[in-house]
């Protein structure tokens, strides 16, 4: 195995970008290495005298039963503050905080309290919608990567551009529309969020299309596809095909089709996101 030291900088440039999109967040050593001798040999090379160790505190003589008794007993430590709550009063939770918000802002605001999703407590932030606020198109992904993760915004980085090129290929800007995702937090390692993690998140998503009002929906891979559209097919199967969407007492024209990153990662896939666009386009003008 290569060293990093070895690699070209453009090599080892890519190296990380893909350990970053595979969820690795910390890079270990083959051996390990003793950084306290290290220490200490640095400071004997430059004659600096070892620090004495630490002489213990005289142990002090024990105290009688009856002595003991008479303390008071310690209060119990305070909870800490991210401890997940059960996963039915956290959707109730959610629910309760969506259907408060009157505004795309006022909806921000209350996520960025919500306390009830143990994907917060991994995240760096909340990704939120991003784009115009009175949307006709609505684009939804699925959830967050690390690279969207970092810049608090969704459909950064490759994906993100690999976004722009199939809108701007049916002659839509980014700036023009309402982009978000089903789940607004980062799962650690980029892992499929779990059934209750997106119960309890589905209450912000169908408010955010709620107060949005979009015209159409516009929705991006496997995940989300089955979740707005609750089927248990793939996105192979409810791809390129006008669907319809309930949310709050709205139906809404919705269409599904590949996400950015299966174009990235299999090029074969975008002739049949290309079909897809083409089909979603000829829907719009009609």
């Amino acid at each position: 195995m290569n060293a990093a030291r070895d690699l070209h900088p453009e090599h080892l440039r890519s190296l990380l970008h893909f350990y970053a999109d595979a969820g690795v967040e910390w890079l270990l050593e083959e051996e390990p290495v003793d950084r306290f001798a290290e220490f200490q040999a640095m400071r004997a090379a430059r004659g600096v005298p070892a620090q004495p160790e630490a002489v213990s505190a005289p142990q002090q003589p024990a105290r009688q039963a009856s002595v003991r008794q008479e303390q008071p007993r310690a209060a119990a430590p305070a909870p800490l503050p991210n401890v997940a709550i059960p996963d039915g009063q956290a959707v109730a939770e959610a629910e309760f905080a969506a259907s408060s918000a009157r505004s795309l802002d006022e909806l921000r605001t209350a996520m960025e309290a919500f306390n009830g999703c143990n994907l917060k407590t991994s995240a760096r932030c909340l990704v939120f919608a991003e784009g115009n606020p009175r949307p006709s198109i609505m684009v939804i992904g699925a959830m967050p990567n690390a690279e969207d993760d970092r810049d608090g915004q969704p459909f950064s980085g490759r994906q993100g551009a690999m976004l722009d090129r199939m809108l701007g290929g049916i002659g839509l800007a980014r700036s023009d529309l309402l982009i978000t995702n089903v789940v607004p937090w980062r799962p650690p390692g980029n892992r499929p969020p779990s059934q209750r993690e997106a119960d309890i998140c589905r209450p912000f998503i169908e408010r955010q299309i709620a107060l949005a009002e979009p015209n159409h929906l516009l929705v991006l891979g496997n995940f989300a596809a089955r979740f707005l559209l609750r089927s248990n097919d793939t996105i192979h199967q409810l791809r390129g095909e006008w669907r319809e969407i309930d949310v709050c007492g709205r139906t809404i024209p919705a269409f599904a089709t590949l996400h950015p990153q299966d174009l990235v990662t299999a090029a074969i896939s975008k002739r049949l996101a290309w079909q897809d666009l083409l089909a979603f386009r000829a829907g719009l003008e009609s």
